[in-house]
């Protein structure tokens, strides 16, 4: 008869402390809600001239809770399931260390689907059903991420759902609620967004795979294997570039090209994830690979604005 796992060390931090529920929404991360509004409100600004600064903040705040909904749930979701051993070598989650209490977080996540309710709610006024759409669909996704009897995370369907929301619908329902439409840069360029988002939670999967196969968790990389997952991975970290040339003509401006600054980073951490082994490498490459969608975003965002100021 095996032993049981060893429980997750604890770390030196004060429980229920800001750090502490800093650690539970990884505030290092949340650049992953925020790039696709700048992303999308800069396009709407080319489209049209001009910015609704109140609806933009809106759309910023909703979009922030929206990926805080979704990593609380999937801190308090593996604590509950038992699925937080000793042998991860992923990011500390609060709950499994006793930084907070399942219950704290639980409050956490009711209060933070109340605020983006409420936040959404003055874009719906003005937008109607397709926000309100959108904006369900997100809440919905958010908590059944680590939440329900089968939850997303526990599935190949992970990157697939980052894709969606945190790139299409993110980048599109950005732009949507300034111009009142998705036009195809808006879609092109949350595609390539949503591309990126969706390689962060590779990498993150990639680290797991062995810790997730004994876990029950089947995601991409444990049903395919290591070298699947870092085909994925290259996959979507390089995809977004072949998009640029498309945004170059959709827009009409040679700005547009000026994502392509961000190649060689991306080939760089392409060829890196399949020759990281360590679980702190991995964590680092992790938190590269948000910054490389924060600096593709970052041109995109610059190069349509000084086009519609041009």
């Amino acid at each position: 008869m095996s032993s049981p796992a060893p429980a997750p060390a604890r770390i030196d931090v004060r429980p229920g402390s800001l750090e502490a529920w800093r650690i539970a929404v990884r505030t290092r991360t949340l650049w992953i809600a925020t790039v696709p509004v700048f992303v999308g409100t800069s396009f709407a600004y080319l489209a049209s001239g001009e910015v609704d600064v109140l609806f933009a903040s809106l759309a910023l705040v909703a979009s922030v809770l929206l990926q805080a909904i979704a990593n609380l749930q999937n801190d308090v979701g593996y604590t509950a399931r038992g699925a937080e051993t000793g042998t991860r070598i992923g990011l500390p989650r609060a709950t499994s260390t006793g930084l907070l209490t399942p219950r704290e977080v639980r409050l956490a996540i009711a209060l933070a689907v109340a605020a983006t309710i409420l936040v959404g709610l003055p874009l719906v006024a003005r937008w109607g059903l397709p926000v309100l759409l959108m904006g369900l669909s997100s809440v919905a996704a958010a908590l059944a991420y680590m939440g329900g009897r089968r939850p997303i995370a526990y599935t190949p369907l992970g990157e697939l759902m980052v894709f969606i929301f945190f790139g299409l619908v993110a980048v599109a329902g950005s732009g949507y609620v300034q111009i009142g439409a998705v036009t195809p840069a808006l879609a092109t360029a949350g595609a390539a967004i949503g591309c990126l988002a969706a390689a962060v939670l590779v990498v993150n999967n990639h680290r797991d795979i062995a810790h997730d196969a004994v876990t029950g968790r089947r995601t991409f990389g444990v049903l395919f294997g290591s070298r699947a997952s870092a085909g994925l991975y290259a996959l979507l970290m390089l995809v977004p570039f072949t998009m640029v040339p498309l945004l170059v003509w959709q827009t009409r401006s040679l700005l547009l090209w000026l994502p392509l600054l961000a190649l060689p980073g991306a080939v760089g951490l392409v060829r890196a994830l399949p020759r990281t082994q360590q679980g702190a490498d991995l964590n680092a490459l992790l938190m590269r690979t948000v910054m490389l969608q924060l600096i593709f975003g970052a041109m995109l965002t610059i190069g349509t604005l000084v086009a519609a100021w041009l």
